[in-house]
């Protein structure tokens, strides 16, 4: 059943986020116009930064590192116990998302993914090798395997920690995925029992009749379920394996770009909102405010045979609920094919596009950040003529599968152009895959600029004392039913790690 769930909206603070001098210190909430605040000030001081911050805004004491650069169209991570370091390269032919916005440029060098490795233990890889002739967005580590997205299929090779790239030969895990259309990231999780949890997002933008026409109506029923929009289930350890849409796990997520384990050992995953309510529907929705600010972004619960709506509903920022879509007879307030739908768990503001999920395992960074959610947003290109907005990694608290708190933006200044210029094709860096290292620092891939950033706290160790950080609001029901079995999202050895895309 869908519930309320209220949250502010909030507006990049991108103009400011060139910093003078070694350390983030923080600076005015205010001037950021983001889910920063300031609680900072009635905890102890953190400890100093000595490595800088890479031109990013984080929290006090945070400090981050250019850990790799230049890995162009770099996608997910995976990090293995041995601190390794796994990319996957985009290669497939652009998404429709992509082509849209204008970030479709600078063809990679065809490689599957990147493996890196930093032998002198300086914070920056110093061997990079590449691998395979053709990737996409999944990566992770399970079962003493390295598993990768080619797009049409998930492919694995064995792998051991003394060796940077994988002596077996690739297998094939599952095959015949279907990748045309929008939506092409097939970003997946390994839970503990082996079971893989793949993301296969649609193909259109919401199931019309003419994709993104003017007032095309919906197919009714949405054929298109059938074998896009979801999460399938196959075990990671039996090689070649068929798609097909009788492995459906879950239904309604339109493109479900981060998928993790949460600690409660329950699978979660983010859902990118559809696009161009204004655009495609003026007499119902006459005003492009409207289409800027929805539908919401949502962070997911996702168990065994459930609907979150697409493309019958989506996430009215305004009537905090699903909402019917216009291609099915909403009009912004009706409900009368969402009553049934999963709710979700928080939300975030429309089009911000929620790349990858981690849920945070360590013990490097302050004691409140444990267990919680961090989540990559790549950035909107659906906001205009309203600024566009995102193009940051935020933290939401979690605790018992509900929120403990509002989210909060957690690094900043990913695009580096002024808030005036800032479009998917202008932003200097847009932060996509996440992933927690062996000694617990973050590492942050940017499938623009193909930047890949480490984030450590005070001096980078492991044993850091723990303090408390700043806040901002997302506030959101608990959710409900059957979980999956547990386990850990893949993504490193030691570590969970999260996954996720909208362009």
């Amino acid at each position: 059943m869908s519930a309320g769930i209220t949250f502010r909206l909030a507006r990049g603070g991108v103009a400011a986020l060139f910093l003078v001098g070694a350390c983030s210190k923080g600076g005015d909430a205010s001037a950021r116009h983001d889910t920063v605040a300031s609680s900072q000030a009635a905890n102890a001081a953190p400890p100093a930064c000595t490595t800088g911050t890479a031109d990013l805004t984080l929290p006090a004491g945070f400090c981050a590192s250019v850990f790799a650069d230049s890995i162009m169209h770099a996608r997910h991570v995976a990090v293995a116990s041995n601190g390794d370091v796994y990319v996957t390269i985009e290669g497939t032919q652009p998404s429709t998302e992509k082509k849209i916005s204008g970030a479709d440029k600078n063809a990679p060098t065809p490689a599957s993914f990147v493996a890196l490795r930093d032998t002198n233990h300086d914070g920056r890889a110093d061997v990079i090798k590449r691998v395979g002739s053709i990737g996409n967005t999944g990566v992770g580590i399970a079962n003493g395997f390295l598993y990768v997205d080619e797009g049409k299929q998930i492919v694995r090779y064995a792998r051991s920690d003394t060796a940077l790239v994988p002596e077996g030969k690739r297998e094939i895990v599952v095959a015949d995925i279907p990748l045309n259309g929008g939506h092409r990231a097939r970003n997946f999780a390994i839970g503990s029992d082996g079971a893989l949890y793949l993301n296969v997002g649609s193909a259109t933008n919401s199931c019309q009749q003419k994709d993104r026409a003017n007032e095309s109506k919906g197919v009714d029923p949405c054929t298109e379920l059938e074998t896009r929009a979801g999460i399938w289930k196959y075990d990671s350890k039996t090689p070649n394996q068929k798609f097909s849409p009788k492995e459906r796990f879950a239904s309604g997520i339109r493109n479900g770009m981060g998928i993790a384990f949460g600690p409660d050992g329950k699978l979660y995953a983010t859902q990118h909102g559809r696009d161009q309510l204004h655009d495609n529907w003026p007499k119902l929705f006459p005003t492009t405010k409207y289409q800027a600010e929805n539908p919401a972004e949502e962070l997911l619960q996702v168990n065994q045979g459930d609907d979150f709506g697409w493309p019958y509903c989506y996430y009215s920022v305004d009537e905090k609920k699903l909402v019917d879509a216009p291609e099915y007879g909403g009009d912004g307030k009706k409900t009368d094919r969402c009553t049934s739908k999963k709710a979700p768990v928080a939300v975030f503001p429309g089009h911000w596009a929620p790349m990858s999920l981690l849920f945070y395992s360590g013990s490097a960074l302050p004691a409140r950040y444990k267990n919680g959610a961090f989540i990559a947003f790549h950035g909107s290109w659906n906001r205009a003529p309203d600024p566009q907005a995102g193009y940051r990694v935020v933290f939401q608290p979690l605790a018992n599968g509900a929120t403990s708190g509002d989210y909060e933006t957690f690094a900043n200044g990913f695009a580096a152009v002024p808030d005036s210029q800032l479009q998917p094709g202008t932003a200097k860096h847009r932060p996509t895959g996440l992933a927690q290292g062996p000694e617990g620092s973050l590492f942050v891939t940017d499938d623009m600029g193909g930047r890949i950033y480490r984030i450590t706290y005070g001096s980078g160790s492991a044993n850091a004392p723990a303090t408390s950080a700043s806040t901002t609001p997302s506030t959101a029901p608990a959710a409900s039913s059957p979980a999956p079995a547990p386990g850990a999202t893949a993504g490193a050895d030691t570590a969970r790690s999260g996954a996720a895309n909208k362009q």
